[in-house]
């Protein structure tokens, strides 16, 4: 366990590191094949005019280790907002110093402060070490509750199947 490390908000200009991180996360998960985006594209969902995610980035002497990247979410039967976390990465040779129990502590106080109900996330059913890790941290892993996802063309053609005109809200 080490405190030498900081954990922060990222800055528009941290977006080269963090999407090298990114592909680093897309990697270990064995995932590299499936990242098509790019650092303007990340830069202009975190900072632009409309931010969809918040980042968190953690440093040490420096170097950037590890980072978090979370947006709101809503429970209806709280009725209350929540954060869900879509990435928590901390490199290989870094992990078992308490950065990812930090990072989540982090935003967990954030979330806290922020009035939500919950914090929420999802992790792969073959990565038995964050599993543990999560549920040492005192999260409950949901057997009962799968992952939707619609991507690529199914997307775009479910998007295709409305008979009503969309109006941007």
């Amino acid at each position: 366990m080490t405190n030498d490390f900081t954990i922060r908000p990222a800055t528009p200009t941290d977006v080269p590191v963090l999407f090298e991180l990114i592909q680093a996360l897309a990697n270990y998960e064995q995932l590299s094949h499936t990242v098509s985006g790019n650092a303007n594209a990340l830069k202009e969902h975190l900072f632009g005019a409309k931010p969809y995610a918040e980042a968190i980035l953690v440093e040490c002497s420096g170097q950037a280790v590890g980072f978090g990247l979370f947006f709101p979410n809503y429970s209806t039967f709280l009725t209350k907002p929540g954060i869900y976390v879509e990435d928590l990465f901390v490199l290989p040779e870094w992990r078992r110093k308490g950065i990812g129990k930090a990072m989540l502590a982090y935003i967990a106080e954030l979330a806290v402060s922020r009035g939500c109900g919950r914090l929420e996330w999802s992790v792969l059913d073959w990565n038995e070490a964050a599993i543990a890790f999560y549920e040492r941290l005192g999260a409950s892993v949901l057997p009962d509750w799968r992952i939707c996802r619609v991507t690529g063309n199914s997307f775009q053609q479910l998007a295709a199947k409305t008979s009503m005109k969309f109006v941007e809200p």
